[in-house]
């Protein structure tokens, strides 16, 4: 069949519904993704699980998902509305094939798409799996299985996800802080709201029903202008902090006592730290972006940061190969290695940070100063007109700043001694994203200002986007 080239993205498929995705694509999908496994796992059985988030579309496209995976002979585990952690939990510590999440992520509620994994929630990229779930559907080679799977309704992941987060972490560590969280009507409303129920903080959910119109605001926490309720509801309150994940649960995002947004940087400096207090000498992944702060950390107690390309499949890649204890991303996603596997655990990673507030009795924002040594840019974006732009303007990168050290592991690195910056491309549309760090704000400001001016030279209709496009992972 003809599907939409662009759905089949860095990390996932993913398109407007219905023009772009709608239930034809995602039932050849399901077909594909059988295909797929059954390939890598020649006569065996195979059994999935198969979650959705709270999109109007993600009823039909759940249930067209599923038929496809069963006219393959793919045993299905239903297991509802689940947050992406939850699913990926659930596909590693049950000991499933694989897994699948119907969920477009943070993007608007036009969106939908389809996140999979294979067995210990191995995340499916490009280059490991989709690509070839492309060309199963444009070829039309689905296999043919002699019988139909079976379909049966699974409960209790959730709570299975809450308990083995309360065992690592147990309640008794955390004092009875007063918390704000606002779900944006998405997925994290389930996860919290079980989690805290565990806890005895005095909890204050916001936007806690789930409807996926996303009436309040929307579902991305990395822009300003959905957060902002967060910050003001929790000065109102005289909370201690507030959390704010993204439609699909798997990016978190803090706002400290005061009312400011942690930023991603130091919080992944202050989660690992205190992984590597348990296990020194260890590695931690984040990505190719710039982070010093994360990297002096690894450091201080003899680990390394390594670094990797932006992405869920990449970062988990990178924390297998190294035998990393963490990793994390600017994005708001940060990754846990369990025995069943490597994914994001926001319930994990909210009680790690309670506990270590508990027990150095600080605040937040006292957590986090020490880690705000660096000036750091927000990621920005620069719209082109073709993805040869976008490669043509990382050559004049290059060559404008060959003096500085360069790498290229996503797009272009380039370090100088006072600032250090990535420009790279999106795996999705014609842009370029690029972050700077510096020693000082002055020092960033200003070459902010300039990567900003070499990358919008000569490039017709681009322009600055204040926040992040679009992220697909």
């Amino acid at each position: 069949m003809k599907a939409d080239p662009s759905i089949f993205r860095g990390y996932d498929i993913r398109g407007v519904y219905p023009n772009e995705i709608n239930g034809d694509t995602v039932y050849a999908a399901g077909k594909a993704y059988a295909t797929l496994l059954s390939r890598e796992n020649p006569g065996k059985r195979l059994s999935v699980a198969v979650g959705r988030d709270t999109r109007v579309s993600s009823p039909e496209l759940h249930t067209r998902l599923i038929e496809g995976l069963l006219e393959c002979g793919v045993d299905v585990d239903d297991l509802g509305l689940v947050s992406t952690p939850t699913l990926y939990f659930g596909v590693g510590f049950f000991g499933y094939d694989g897994g699948l999440q119907v969920s477009a992520s943070h993007n608007p509620k036009e969106w939908n798409g389809v996140k999979m994994t294979r067995k210990n929630a191995e995340s499916l990229s490009k280059e490991t799996g989709i690509a070839e779930i492309a060309t199963i559907i444009e070829k039309e080679g689905f296999m043919i299985s002699p019988a139909r799977g079976t379909l049966k309704k699974r409960e209790g992941i959730l709570a299975a996800c809450v308990e083995e987060a309360v065992r690592t972490v147990s309640p008794s560590r955390i004092k009875p802080f007063k918390v704000v969280a606002d779900a944006a009507n998405a997925m994290g409303a389930l996860d919290l709201a079980a989690l805290f129920s565990r806890l005895g903080c005095d909890f204050i959910p916001m936007n806690f029903e789930l409807d996926g119109t996303f009436p309040a605001h929307g579902i991305d926490p990395s822009k300003e202008e959905n957060i902002k309720y967060l910050q003001e509801k929790v000065k109102s309150e005289n909370a201690d902090l507030g959390i704010a994940p993204d439609g699909d649960g798997d990016r978190i995002f803090f706002v400290d006592e005061k009312g400011s947004v942690v930023p991603s940087e130091a919080l992944a400096a202050i989660l690992a730290e205190i992984e590597l207090e348990a296990h020194p000498g260890g590695a931690i992944v984040s990505d190719a972006g710039p982070s010093r702060i994360v990297e002096e950390v690894a450091e201080r107690f003899g680990g390394r940061r390594v670094r990797s390309r932006v992405g869920s499949s990449y970062m988990k890649e990178a924390i297998i190969r190294e035998g990393a204890v963490f990793g994390g991303e600017a994005a708001g996603h940060y990754y846990y290695s369990f025995p069943c596997g490597i994914f994001e655990a926001p319930m994990l990673l909210v009680l790690k940070l309670l506990a270590r507030l508990s027990e150095k009795n600080i605040s937040l924002s006292e957590a986090v100063n020490p880690f705000l040594k660096y000036a750091h840019s927000k990621e920005a974006s620069v719209r082109v007109n073709s993805k040869e732009e976008v490669s043509s303007k990382i050559e004049t990168v290059k060559k404008i700043y060959a003096d500085g050290k360069q790498d290229f592991l996503d797009g272009v690195s380039v370090e100088y001694p006072d600032y250090w910056f990535t420009v790279r491309g999106s795996n999705t549309e014609p842009l370029l994203r690029f972050t700077l760090e510096a020693t000082s704000k002055e020092i960033m400001t200003r070459e902010a200002e300039r990567l900003r001016g070499v990358l919008t030279h000569s490039t017709g209709s681009a322009s600055i986007l204040s926040e992040v496009e679009g992220l697909t992972n």
